[in-house]
């Protein structure tokens, strides 16, 4: 603490003077701009010619799908965190600024004096009123580079909302075709179980003719038990998606979240992929890292101005009389200014400035990392479609053999030439081939919502309405 002394005017002059050409000379950045470390590629492997839309689920053309992403972004109570801390960060960067103006005290006081002396007894009341003024000359940047540094952290939040809103969006998007997927394996299994229960009756018929031996009903009685289990576990997996999806969508279990729908879609064509120099752009979680990036830069500026001085201004104004009536009579007015420096700290100052920059080089890198991995990302999720397109197409040809295998192995069958051995491979073989048939067209659908994803993009959000209550804590 520092005593304040009063200035003659023409001290206060020198001092203003001096003041303002050490704020002038300040003005040069501490550190230089700093580059992003990694360079993009010139073009990603393959690109559409689809425009993809803020909102990336449009594209995809399910009014189911858009219900429930408009409601998770409403109700999911992890983005409601996302949304606190966006307004935390926002706090502490007005916080961090407010530093830059001038600070105003109000002072009140009263005192009551007794005094015995001479066997006699006195006593005064002394009353009180003052301003003081507080401000601290940013001589060498430090306020001013812990304000940008926090405004810079809030840019940060406001990218983290952003890249929590597109990750909850593809959850949703990805749970939802999960569960569309089981209610087609639902219908398929019930299909064939259909199908089995004939080939039981037909097989049946077979036996009591003679045509065929008890072995032969009881390996088509277990088929068609098979499919009732298989059915209970697909229900299972249905509900617990169910659940999941509720959740996402800021909802109890078990409550009703969409009406059942079955098929899945058929994808449009592949989106304009962009430029990857673009896609640093584009994607929140990116620019993001990069705003952390530049506030580590800032940060590692206010540490480097902490070794240097500290000039504040402290101005007062008060008065004070006996009674009220006498308050404004007479009046004190000061003007101090306290100049600070360090001379020795252990080392101190010095550590935080290497602690400083090598945090700002670690984000750096970390950022570089984050660009290849979206890199990354992209063209794996442009590899996968491909491959998982040719997948598809083999199942397809794989399926129509396996129905022309069905049909004649039957007919043999029917005429005793094959043994019913041939006939429930067929089945097996065919129905097994339906059902991955069925979920690699959710795979591939899921990997349409991955290249969605990895190409990033965003859209004005909106914080959905939660009432909260602090009554517990005694708070308005």
């Amino acid at each position: 603490m520092h005593p304040d002394f009063t200035l003659s005017k023409p001290s206060r002059r020198r001092l203003l003077g001096v003041a303002t050409a050490l704020w002038l000379s300040a003005c040069a950045p501490v550190t230089p701009q700093l580059q992003p470390p990694v360079e993009p590629p010139a073009a990603f492997s393959a690109a559409g010619d689809q425009a993809l839309p803020e909102r990336w689920w449009l594209a995809l053309d399910d009014p189911g799908l858009d219900g429930l992403i408009e409601r998770a972004l409403a109700g999911n109570l992890s983005l409601q965190s996302a949304w606190d801390r966006l307004d935390q960060a926002r706090a502490l960067a007005r916080r961090a600024g407010a530093d830059l103006y001038p600070s105003l005290d109000a002072e009140a006081s009263v005192s009551h004096l007794r005094l015995r002396e001479g066997g006699e007894t006195s006593s005064s009341d002394e009353l009180g009123l003052g301003l003081v003024a507080g401000y601290e000359l940013d001589l060498w940047g430090r306020i001013r580079s812990s304000r940008e540094a926090a405004l810079l952290d809030a840019r940060a939040s406001a990218d983290d909302l952003q890249t929590a809103a597109l990750t909850l969006s593809a959850q949703v998007a990805a749970t939802w075709y999960q569960l569309v997927e089981q209610y087609g394996q639902l219908e398929l299994l019930e299909a064939q179980r259909a199908l089995n229960q004939q080939v039981l009756e037909l097989v049946t018929l077979q036996f009591r003719t003679g045509q065929a031996g008890i072995a032969d009903v009881l390996q088509q009685r277990q088929l068609v038990e098979s499919n009732r289990g298989e059915r209970a576990q697909a229900e299972a997996r249905a509900g617990l998606l169910e659940h999941q999806l509720a959740i996402l969508l800021g909802s109890a279990p078990g409550e009703p979240v969409a009406p059942r729908q079955s098929g899945l879609l058929e994808l449009p064509s592949l989106p304009a992929t962009g430029l990857p120099a673009e896609l640093v752009q584009r994607r929140p979680d990116l620019r993001g890292a990069w705003h952390r990036v530049l506030a580590s830069d800032r940060n590692l500026a206010a540490a480097i101005a902490e070794r240097f001085p500290r000039l504040s201004l402290t101005a007062q104004l008060s008065t004070s009389g006996g009674k009220a009536s006498d308050l404004f009579n007479d009046w004190l007015t000061s003007l101090a200014g306290n100049l600070i420096g360090p001379l020795v700290d252990g080392g101190f100052r010095r550590a935080e400035i290497d602690r400083a920059r090598a945090l700002a080089a670690e984000d750096l890198h970390t950022y570089g990392q984050a660009v290849l991995d979206a890199f990354g990302e992209v063209e794996d999720a442009l590899l996968q479609e491909r491959r998982q397109r040719e997948l598809i197409a083999s199942l397809d040809r794989q399926l129509e053999l396996a129905a022309t295998v069905i049909e004649r192995v039957r007919d043999r069958y029917t005429k005793g030439a094959v043994d019913y051995q041939r006939v429930l491979d067929a089945l097996l073989s065919h129905q097994q081939l339906q059902r991955t048939r069925l979920s690699a067209q959710r795979e591939l659908i899921q990997n349409r919502i991955d290249l969605y994803r990895a190409l990033g993009g965003g859209w004005e959000l909106a914080r959905g309405e939660r009432v909260t209550s602090l009554t517990s804590t005694g708070r308005d």
